[in-house]
């Protein structure tokens, strides 16, 4: 469970996925993984709430 309990603790297997199967091009891989791992920090949660996004 997450800090807060909202979501389940994300598997790294599910992480990667988003990772590699999207057809973003890196530079926006990056970008978008950045700034999902930024919500995540600012809400104190396990996830952004952007599902199937790199970085969440």
């Amino acid at each position: 469970m997450s800090r807060r309990g909202r979501h389940p603790r994300p598997s790294p297997v599910a992480y990667w996925r988003n990772w590699y199967h999207s057809t973003v091009a890196f530079m926006g891989r990056t970008r978008i993984a950045a700034g999902n791992h930024w919500i995540k920090l600012r809400r104190l949660d396990s996830c952004c709430g952007n599902y199937g996004q790199p970085g969440c």
